[in-house]
């Protein structure tokens, strides 16, 4: 169960994310003062239906979207995208690339 002075910092954060811009369930938590308590924030916008609070705009560390509690990721993604976000590539990472280059 988290602490209700962390969801009231988590969502000031949150609100403080400009549109079409994100942030990670860990930087969240540390903005927020907990850097050890991103699932705490993942588990706090799961459960948030405050539509001044744009949990949409909270993503995982390694750029996937991560959950959308209205809509799932597709709606998560168009939500994002209609306010002028744009998707990062994932780069692979040296060794599966060297593997894919030598063929394993």
């Amino acid at each position: 169960m988290e602490n209700n002075d962390f969801k009231l910092s988590v969502n000031k954060v949150v609100r403080l994310i400009p549109p079409g811009s994100t942030l990670s369930y860990k930087a969240v938590a540390t903005r927020a003062g907990n850097p050890r308590a991103a699932r705490v924030v993942a588990r706090i916008m799961s459960k948030n239906y405050d539509p001044t609070v744009p949990c949409h705009r909270v993503i995982r560390s390694d750029g996937s979207l991560g959950g959308y509690n209205r809509g799932g990721t597709k709606g998560k993604s168009l939500k994002l995208l209609a306010e002028g976000w744009l998707p990062v590539k994932k780069v692979a990472s040296a060794k599966k690339s060297r593997q894919k280059q030598i063929g394993k």
